[in-house]
């Protein structure tokens, strides 16, 4: 069963069982896939897993910069909710590597491309990412890149 497949069958599930909260975040994240769908010319083919996978990753994203804003102005009430959106949509990335995972990748990589020094970083950025796929936080990476290569 394809990504799609599967939010849209968790969709229809939350809304029959009275999740309405569940039911309203997947009916978002369908409505943001669609939209991409239709912005790519993909509407009759649709987007690939990997595609969802980074779509979701985005409105993660969005989620916990939300919530930090909401927290910085003092509304907990409005940040606990993005981050409970956050979750709800995290079930439909691949489970996350640890630190150390994504550390390790990442000097295997400084090593293979010879990589000396902060100019190198994008280079390296670029190549870790495209080995761990959306299965590492890019912002993750980028800091250990850093560190690295500092």
């Amino acid at each position: 069963m394809s990504l799609k497949e599967r939010i849209n069958n968790d969709l229809k599930t939350a809304l029959l069982g009275g999740d309405r909260f569940r039911g309203e975040v997947l009916r978002g994240l369908k409505s943001v896939i669609l939209n991409e769908e239709v912005a790519q010319s993909k509407r009759e083919t649709g987007l690939s897993d990997e595609n969802i996978e980074q779509l979701v990753a985005r409105e993660i994203k969005k989620r916990n910069e939300s919530a930090a804003i909401y927290d910085g102005a003092n509304r907990p009430e409005l940040a606990k909710n993005e981050r409970a959106e956050a979750a709800v949509l995290n079930d439909y990335l691949p489970a996350q590597l640890s630190e150390a995972e994504i550390s390790a990748a990442v000097t295997k990589t400084i090593a293979e491309l010879g990589a000396s020094g902060p100019s190198a970083m994008g280079q390296v950025i670029g190549a870790v990412k495209k080995e761990l796929g959306n299965s590492a936080d890019g912002a993750l990476i980028a800091q250990l890149v850093k560190k690295a290569l500092s």
